[in-house]
């Protein structure tokens, strides 16, 4: 019988510094907190960076009460998969724009961080469920992509040399998460999962605001994660579309 998996390449230990670039609280913790936990298992340091607080993601609380729990929650949900360094952008949620002020908010943060790997969201206009990638999920991939060659030119954004941050090429891979075209995956069964389990209970308010038949963290992820080992042969996985570099 003819194997009817994907040809998924195994990708792993390869990184030194990672940096996560995502729209919102809880965009890493839908799968690709399993394989953070994993990294940092691993000695990799992972840092988070944030476009927005996340404000307008809860329907019953006003943005500015929103903004503080959400970050919070995100905060919580990184620690619990090893990660201390979380920053935000500022942006406003809902609301972010593709173009070269994204693109230079993102390569300050590669610049900061100087990661081997960036890992971000997919830019693609649906998942391969059928539904609609949001907007800010769009923008924030997209202008990632281009963000991790903006970081290496000296060129570009030249007010960033100007704080201090000089180019930084060393980007070694763009690892794109809910990609419809993964090329790779991290086996993130065991520990892994549950802790990825763990830090997306973290978003406690949000996850009490969805609707009653959204799944719950433990489904969901399992839906996702799950999908993931079945597609290569393992408990857990998680898939990423993998850009490699130079």
């Amino acid at each position: 019988m003819t194997d009817a998996r994907p040809h998924l390449e195994p990708f792993e230990g390869e990184f030194a510094r990672v940096l996560c670039v995502v729209a919102h609280p809880d965009d890493i913790e839908y799968g690709t907190a399993a394989a953070v936990h994993r990294w940092v298992a691993e000695g990799a340091s992972v840092s988070y960076f944030l476009l927005t607080r996340g404000e307008a993601g809860i329907d019953t609380m006003h943005p500015d009460e929103a903004a503080v729990v959400r970050e919070a929650e995100e905060r919580e949900s990184a620690r619990r998969v090893g990660v201390e360094v979380v920053e935000f952008g500022g942006l406003p949620d809902g609301a972010i724009e593709y173009g070269v002020a994204l693109r230079c908010a993102i390569a300050r943060a590669i610049r900061r961080e100087r990661p081997d790997l960036v890992v971000t969201g997919t830019w693609d206009e649906r998942f391969g469920t059928g539904m609609v990638n949001q907007a800010d999920h769009r923008a924030v991939g997209l202008a990632t992509l281009d963000a991790v060659a903006d970081a290496g030119n000296r060129w570009l954004h030249t007010s960033l040399a100007d704080e201090g941050l000089e180019p930084w090429g060393g980007v070694k891979a763009l690892a794109v998460a809910a990609s419809n075209t993964p090329t790779h995956f991290v086996d993130v069964s065991g520990e892994h999962f549950e802790a990825a389990v763990h830090s997306l209970e973290a978003h406690a308010a949000y996850n009490d605001a969805l609707p009653e038949e959204f799944p719950k963290p433990r489904e969901l992820l399992q839906m996702i994660l799950g999908g993931g080992g079945q597609a290569v042969g393992v408990e857990h996985a998680a898939l990423f579309d993998v850009i490699r570099r130079g």
